[in-house]
């Protein structure tokens, strides 16, 4: 799960949905065509089984991702990087390891809720997962403490190949300055400005997202830098707040 095909044709759904006199689905698939082609493939989300992925999701909440890869590193060293090995933990002792994670008492007691239910509903075995419907499984997801929607879809997408669209505050910054929605628009909203204007694919919601995430990162900053960005030809809109 950790490699990602070097290219993939990307075929969209054609909806009719204009902004400005622009099918919406045509600037989304520019918007994926320009990122593509100027960040290539993003090989994301890094992890070596599902169990990592689903850990490095709700670690990565409030922190970087070099301090999550240290947590999983301690993880991996101590041989508890495995749902069994973590239940058998004590609060103390897996806050101490996800410690480089940043705060490490809130994601143990999230770490601890999510085992808890895996272990309660599911025998503590992923595989008994695959056969729960999209909707339930994340529905169950979003009831565990600590888990919320940007965490579940991460878990879905990237841990169970299911194809739902990730948001985060890099997706929002982007989609708002290129008009795709307005400024208030909620979680549920911008997920389904993708959603519904995309082929239901897996590979191309991991890429996609990945992509927005690299943009938002190293160009759609709070404070933008435009002139160095593959979207800057694209139609776009900046605030007082931007300058």
């Amino acid at each position: 799960m950790t490699g990602q095909p070097e290219f993939r044709r990307v075929y969209f759904r054609r909806i009719e949905i204009t902004i400005g006199g622009i099918m919406i689905n045509e600037q989304l698939t520019e918007i994926y065509r320009l990122l593509f082609d100027g960040f290539g493939p993003q090989h994301w989300w890094p992890g070596e089984t599902q169990f990592e992925i689903i850990i490095g999701a709700i670690l990565t909440q409030n922190t970087s991702w070099a301090n999550v890869e240290k947590a999983i590193a301690n993880l991996k060293s101590a041989g508890r990087l495995n749902p069994q090995g973590l239940y058998a933990l004590d609060h103390s002792q897996l806050a101490e390891l996800i410690r480089p994670a940043g705060y490490f008492n809130i994601k143990a007691k999230r770490l601890k809720s999510f085992l808890d239910w895996l272990f309660e509903n599911y025998d503590g075995q992923l595989r008994n997962l695959e056969g729960v419907e999209t909707y339930q499984l994340r529905a169950e997801l979003l009831s565990v403490k600590g888990i919320g929607p940007e965490t579940a879809d991460s878990i879905l997408l990237y841990a169970f190949d299911r194809p739902v669209f990730v948001v985060d505050a890099y997706t929002a910054r982007i989609a708002v300055r290129h008009q795709l929605v307005e400024p208030d628009a909620g979680y549920e909203q911008l997920q389904d400005l993708f959603q519904s204007n995309l082929r239901q694919d897996v590979q191309l919601f991991n890429e996609y997202h990945a992509l927005l995430v690299r943009l938002g990162k190293d160009f759609c900053k709070p404070k933008p830098k435009c002139p160095a960005c593959p979207l800057q030809h694209l139609p776009h809109a900046l605030y007082a707040e931007d300058y």
